[in-house]
């Protein structure tokens, strides 16, 4: 019986002082604490371009451990020239699929969101899900775009009540419900044949060379 409060990881795709990325998802951790999650954030500042430093880089550990320590990831990017940011994506890109047999983001529950500076838009948040889906995660069916996002934040970050606000809440309650109904239940629902033909095939291979290395020691 899991008893601890859902664990959310938050990853934003802006280094600017004022990033309306980092401040939606600064509300959006702020509700979902509300409902009675655990909330961390990852600083993309000082985390390299993937693939120019080694995987042993305290950033990139500090990114993978973060991820293995989450149930639930929100991700929310600025659109730019239609898509997500580049900040966004290499911090995709450094969490791997696999690191042996532990999978940083499988199963994990997933809401995307993203800010425009101009009219509404869903090019970043549909690359976002298609991401999560790569990632193997659990992406709801719900979603935040906000758009002209310079109008929606008081000058203390905080957002103003509008209905893009209220759509922030909605998507936050629901990653938080479906976090709790699914975390128990991941090792069933992620649980794949080809992976279990894969450990058989293994399994296998491992008790012939065993059984070789033992016939070769009783003739020597």
């Amino acid at each position: 019986m899991v008893d601890h409060p859902p664990r959310i990881l938050f990853l934003y795709g802006s280094l600017r002082d004022r990033s309306y990325s980092r401040l939606a998802a600064e509300e959006a951790a702020r509700i979902i604490q509300e409902f009675g999650a655990e909330v961390k954030f990852f600083d993309p500042r000082e985390l390299a371009i993937y693939g120019s430093v080694p995987d042993t880089h305290p950033k990139v550990q500090e990114l993978r451990e973060l991820s293995l320590w989450s149930e639930g990831q929100v991700w929310s990017s600025p659109e730019l020239h239609g898509q997500i940011s580049g900040i966004m994506k290499n911090q995709i890109d450094w969490i791997p699929l696999s690191m042996g047999a532990v999978r940083p983001t499988q199963g994990r529950t997933l809401a995307v969101m993203q800010v425009s500076g101009g009219s509404q838009s869903f090019n970043a948040v549909n690359t976002l899900r298609l991401l999560g889906r790569w990632m193997r995660m659990f992406t709801i069916p719900n979603q935040s775009s906000v758009a002209k996002a310079y109008q929606e934040f008081n000058e203390d970050g905080t957002m103003k009540e509008s209905p893009y606000r209220d759509r922030m809440v909605d998507v936050m309650e629901e990653l938080y419900k479906f976090t709790l109904l699914l975390r128990e239940q991941v090792d069933y629902l992620t649980d794949r044949y080809s992976e279990r033909k894969e450990k058989a095939a293994k399994q296998t291979l491992e008790i012939a060379n065993q059984a070789l290395e033992v016939s070769q020691k009783a003739v020597s």
